[in-house]
């Protein structure tokens, strides 16, 4: 899902044949290299979104480009259907090794929807395969965001993007996101973090065990809850919901996966077990066109003995594309991007802490590595929002690309849900980029904080 767009002017007025989400016009880009982008009137952007946290390994590295250009000498077309290919059959050995325990079968997509239509699909032929076709519903979190597509947006929480299709689709029971830091109880986060785990299982007993087949959760929450993370007593207790009730548990690791939070996927911070991941954004790093689903053998046997897998895309596991991603996978390995990943987003989370206490309207600072998100409410101590009209998030992304830097924004619900900046550089970025990162970051806050009437502290 690509970030909300930016009303700051812009100077490319040339007629344009495109479109997108808005008639907004943006610069057009002429090179990038590392963290930067340069545009063709000479400005310098520091990325410090990753596109839309895509951008893994960085722009321009000369390995990946390299590989690109020698499987393009051989071919850069093979259709699944008549040929295996070499890159293909590589990556997914290469992916199916840096899984947990036997996720061992992949398939291969173009993009993250994909990747998660995949995986519903999947789920539910293995349901059939069994002989339990009762099972069709899979639950997932309100809010959440796992993909464009009818099938994506069906387990999808955010009626600002399903409202206009729910007529088109089957939209599938939800239970709440696990936003504990926002309550204000008595409990302590251990246990907030299992009575939200146990909203599933009360949503499972409400809908019928017999008919739900799968529950679909972000372990480190993206487009729709900005860097959430869960309490530790979360995961294993979804866990153990989903064994009791012989459910799937998928794993939608589209943005957080990928050596992104300082893992290689965001649920191995809790030794997670899911039954099927969904991954893309990191795969192809923004060099090609790429994501995909890993199963495990007792899922997609029975499917296969079945008759098949009654799914697949054109370029599912195009040559070209898995030439880049085990380019990219091989270099993530190379430089160190997972413990990169971890030590920078330390220096990040620290530096966006330092923050929330020169502005006290940061409500809460939070994510894993280099997935991290600023939240702006009205009170730190209730946490109340912001009244839709202050849309400093918006504000604070405008300001900051006036100043060079993109950050990642989007509001959710109309803002129902808060307004959050995520941060998400490449993981190649340094100790100081971090540093040039969050101080332009803190003067759009501050230019904002005026604008609005909003308390600075010093």
């Amino acid at each position: 899902m690509s970030q909300t767009t930016s009303t700051a002017p812009v100077a490319n007025t040339r007629p344009s044949h495109l479109f997108y989400v808005t008639r907004l016009r943006r610069p057009l880009v002429d090179r990038a290299e590392g963290i930067y982008l340069w545009t063709q009137d000479g400005r310098r952007f520091i990325d410090g979104s990753s596109g839309p946290v895509a951008v893994n390994l960085g722009y321009g590295n000369k390995y990946v480009l390299d590989a690109m250009k020698r499987q393009m000498d051989k071919t850069t077309f093979a259709y699944r259907l008549h040929f295996e290919n070499e890159p293909a059959e590589d990556l997914a050995r290469d992916i199916a090794g840096r899984m947990p325990g036997g996720l061992e079968r992949i398939f291969f997509v173009s993009g993250g929807s994909e990747a998660v239509e995949s995986c519903i699909k999947l789920a539910r032929q293995w349901a059939v395969a069994i002989g339990q076709p009762k099972r069709w519903k899979i639950i997932s979190r309100m809010p959440s965001y796992h993909g464009g597509t009818l099938g994506a947006l069906a387990v999808t929480g955010d009626g600002a993007l399903t409202d206009t299709f729910a007529d088109q689709m089957r939209a599938m029971p939800t239970v709440p996101a696990p936003t504990a830091y926002r309550d204000r109880d008595n409990l302590s986060m251990d246990e907030r973090g299992i009575k939200y785990a146990d909203m599933l299982e009360e949503r499972i007993l409400t809908e019928g065990p017999e008919t739900v087949v799968a529950f679909i959760m972000e372990p480190i929450g993206g487009a729709a809850t900005n860097a959430l993370v869960a309490p530790d007593t979360y995961y294993p207790r979804i866990r153990e919901i989903c064994d009791r009730h012989g459910i799937l548990l998928i794993h939608d690791e589209v943005m957080s996966g990928v050596a992104r939070t300082g893992r290689f996927l965001g649920g191995d911070h809790w030794n997670c077990r899911p039954d099927i991941v969904s991954l893309s954004k990191g795969i192809g790093s923004g060099y090609m066109p790429l994501g995909a689903m890993a199963a495990p053998e007792r899922i997609v046997r029975p499917v296969l003995d079945m008759g098949g897998f009654q799914h697949g895309h054109t370029y599912a596991g195009n040559p070209l594309a898995c030439a880049a991603g085990l380019a990219v996978m091989q270099e993530i390995d190379r430089l160190g991007l997972v413990e990169n990943a971890a030590a920078r987003g330390g220096d990040l989370i620290e530096a966006l802490r330092e923050l929330a206490v020169r502005f006290p309207f940061i409500g809460d600072v939070r994510g894993k590595g280099l997935m991290t998100a600023i939240e702006f409410v009205a009170d730190p101590v209730t946490m109340e929002r912001l009244p839709p009209e202050v849309n400093i998030g918006q504000r604070v992304l405008d300001l900051a690309y006036e100043r060079g830097l993109i950050v990642y924004f989007r509001r959710v619900k109309g803002g129902v849900q808060g307004d959050c900046i995520m941060i998400a550089p490449p993981l190649i970025v340094t100790r100081a980029e971090i540093g040039e990162i969050v101080s332009i970051l803190g003067d759009a806050i501050a230019v904002a904080a005026r604008e609005f009437n909003l308390p600075v502290n010093g």
